[in-house]
């Protein structure tokens, strides 16, 4: 048994339209296991959007990209799409910011937010993915915008030996510094009351090229997954201890590294022209992620007539930033001002428990309790590297949060009512510390504020027809702002950390109401959903620096899917999604201006069709075409003027000789501006990138 299934409800595979497998067989649904969840429902309970992509659906999708979030974008409509760099920076799932977890370990840093959260873990070791949409509480800090969950693969429960091997080879150019290899390798066997799996992986990218011909800029500040190695060692084992009870152990260790081998040639970005990159070692050190992730976790599937997990977890992360001559790193005692150069790193440690029990027909018939308590804490701190100074003190975030969740099955299970409440208890210890020069060297008080939320829940399913499902609901997320920026821009004297107000918690509350229709081939899914933050937070950057601003936000939108899988086997859809965002800029309790693109992912409309070729092979085109979108009260050079992306992927499945994969990138070769260059205010001439233009990937993996 697998311990994450008492934490987990079941949900079909087909409710994701662009999750559609290239070999699945479309007449039949599967259920699989959502563990970002903590209670056991079919697809027909749930009363919010849900999307599951399995193994060979993210295949198709890393088939014409190398990076796992640029993967997403397609298969996720309203996730803004991916920078085509070594961050998230600004990457929104409905308008904010998702809570990214392995196997249920929060790998995303709110304290102060270093925009590295997607990467983590390599997709070599990845099962599926879950996302679960809109503000929830489901597992605590973090899930303002939603919840992405990479699930890791698990041994064969035949017995079978797990031997798998796989190697991609891509190029932009087919130069040089335009080729880029990957190598992975899995092992994995379940013996009588044990298993385990083992696997590493390596990557190795050279320069991206634009649909021009010319090499894309490396971000000099964020870091970039260009110019890179990457290594990835993973490993699990589980021991079943009775037929009810597991233990299980997980570990990842992931360390992406710059190479440093190219410098960026500034373009113009007023005259729309990007910047590139040349040969040459630009200053400082490389960008780089360092993360690990250990957890053991424990079930037991029939306790007291319920189901009880528990899992305890420890979490390590550390990334080295792009830097340069900010007025913000300026300090005379070390360098004339103006010419100090220096680069930021984050360290951000955390260990936490989460204990669930559900049981079901508790009391009476048709209703289910799950309760239970997660325990968090959080250090992170940041640093200027080449200077060795503190720029954000060490922060401590402490906290506890109980909960529970009922559910009540009416009428032959047709009608579902639930309804759940999580108490947010928050301690965050900060010691005293003073800024850097930049900030005036600013004395600040340490403290130790607490705060304490109630985080409420409800929704309803109708089952109309057995074709046809209606659901509302209604939900708070919780988080913490990104309290770094505020504490390291502190730059007036007698300042408190109990009185910073801006360190006030984050609460959106998310109201969402759709439609899920299956008959015969045909799937048809829509949803409209509001979400509303009283005490918001939206980042200003001045002079190169990230600040924080407390304003009310409002953000609703619009989505839609329907595919029809033929007898033939061949598939097809269309999925639209459109948001729009709105803020309070003069503080008077009434939104007047539209959120930037740091925020707000552009309307999108996705397509797909996908069939059997012959005996073995398999194709797929898909065109996402993103809108344009002019923002109120913005700057005319940083409205959006919209692009759309063709990709083709080929595969060929041969029991002898493994699986073959041709998967072309944007391959009419578009030559464009990437989304948030041209919508981001503080994009300057180094940081104005072209996108990736037509990429070619032949990828083999043969199981033995």
């Amino acid at each position: 048994m697998n311990w994450r299934k008492p934490a987990a409800y079941i949900v079909a595979a087909c409710n994701s339209l662009a999750a559609s497998s290239v070999y699945a067989d479309v007449n039949k649904v599967e259920e699989v296991i959502v563990s970002a969840s903590r209670t056991n429902k079919p697809i027909t309970a749930i009363p919010n959007t849900v999307k599951v992509i399995d193994r060979e659906a993210l295949e198709s999708q890393l088939a014409t990209s190398t990076s796992l979030l640029d993967g997403l974008s397609f298969a996720v409509p309203s996730l803004t799409p991916a920078h085509q760099k070594m961050t998230s920076n600004g990457v929104t799932l409905r308008g904010r910011t998702p809570l990214y977890m392995a196997d249920g370990i929060p790998q995303s840093t709110p304290l102060r937010n270093g925009e590295r959260s997607g990467f983590t873990i390599d997709p070599a070791f990845i099962d599926r993915v879950e996302v679960i949409y809109g503000a929830n509480a489901i597992q605590g800090v973090g899930a303002t915008g939603g919840v992405i969950n990479y699930v890791t693969v698990d041994a064969p429960e035949s017995g079978d030996l797990l031997q798998k091997v796989a190697t991609r080879l891509t190029s932009d150019n087919f130069e040089g510094d335009g080729f880029h290899y990957k190598l992975s390798g899995l092992l994995g066997k379940k013996f009588d009351n044990t298993d385990v799996v083992f696997g590493v992986a390596h990557d190795v990218q050279d320069l991206y090229y634009d649909g021009n011909g010319d090499p894309i800029a490396v971000d000099p500040i964020q870091g970039d997954t260009m110019d890179s190695r990457t290594w990835n060692i993973f490993t699990k084992a589980g021991l079943d201890l009775d037929e009810y009870q597991r233990i299980e152990v997980t570990g990842n260790y992931f360390d992406l590294d710059g190479d440093g081998d190219y410098r960026v040639v500034d373009g113009n970005a007023l005259a729309g022209i990007p910047a590139t990159s040349e040969s040459g070692k630009g200053e400082g050190d490389p960008t780089y992620n360092e993360a690990l992730n250990l957890s053991v976790a424990y079930s037991h599937a029939n306790l007291f007539g319920g189901e009880l997990t528990l899992q305890g977890f420890y979490y390590d992360f550390y990334a080295l930033y792009g830097g340069g001559t900010f007025p913000a790193f300026q300090d005379p005692a070390i360098a004339p001002a103006g010419t100090l150069f220096d680069q930021s790193a984050l360290s951000s440690e955390k260990y936490g428990t989460k204990l669930t029990f559900v049981r079901d027909n508790t009391f009476w018939d048709g209703l289910q309790v799950a309760a239970g308590v997660d325990y968090l804490r959080d250090k992170t701190y940041q640093e200027l590297a080449q200077t060795d100074r503190l720029w954000v003190p060490e922060m401590i975030y402490k906290g506890w949060a109980p909960f529970v969740q009922l559910e009540q099955r009416l009428m032959d299970d047709r009608l579902r009512v639930s309804a759940g409440a999580r108490f947010e208890n928050v301690e965050l210890e900060v010691p005293s510390f003073t800024t850097v020069a930049g900030a005036n060297n600013t004395f600040v008080e340490g403290g130790e504020p607490s705060f304490e939320e109630l985080l409420g829940n409800a929704g309803v399913v109708f089952d109309v027809t057995e074709d046809l499902t209606l659901f509302a609901s209604y939900a708070e997320g919780f988080t913490m702002p990104d309290a770094g920026l505020i504490l390291r821009g502190v730059n007036t004297p007698g300042q408190t950390i109990d009185d910073l107000v801006d360190l006030q918690p984050v609460v959106a509350d998310n109201l969402e109401t759709g439609i899920n229709y299956r008959r015969g081939g045909l799937d048809v899914a829509a949803s409209y959903f509001w979400s509303d933050s009283d005490l918001g937070s939206r980042i200003l950057v001045v002079g190169g620096v990230g600040q924080l601003t407390r304003q009310k936000t409002e953000i609703e939108g619009f989505e839609i899917s329907a595919a029809y899988h033929f007898e033939s086997g061949v598939s097809t859809g269309i999925a639209y999604s459109e948001l729009e965002g709105r803020f309070d800029s003069d503080g008077d309790g009434s939104v007047d201006k539209d959120l930037d693109g740091r925020n707000i992912a552009p309307d999108r409309i996705n397509l797909y069709v996908e069939a059997p070729l012959a005996t073995g092979w398999h194709g797929r085109l898909q065109y996402a075409r993103l809108l344009d979108r002019d923002f109120d009260g913005g700057l005319p050079q940083h409205d959006f003027d919209g692009y759309g992306l063709l990709d083709a992927v080929i595969s060929y499945r041969n029991e002898q000789l493994g699986d073959f994969t041709l998967g072309i990138e944007n391959l009419l070769d578009e030559e464009y501006i990437t989304y948030y260059s041209q919508t981001l205010t503080y994009v300057n001439d180094s940081t104005y990138f072209a996108g990736r233009g037509r990429a070619v990937s032949l990828g083999w993996q043969k199981t033995f």
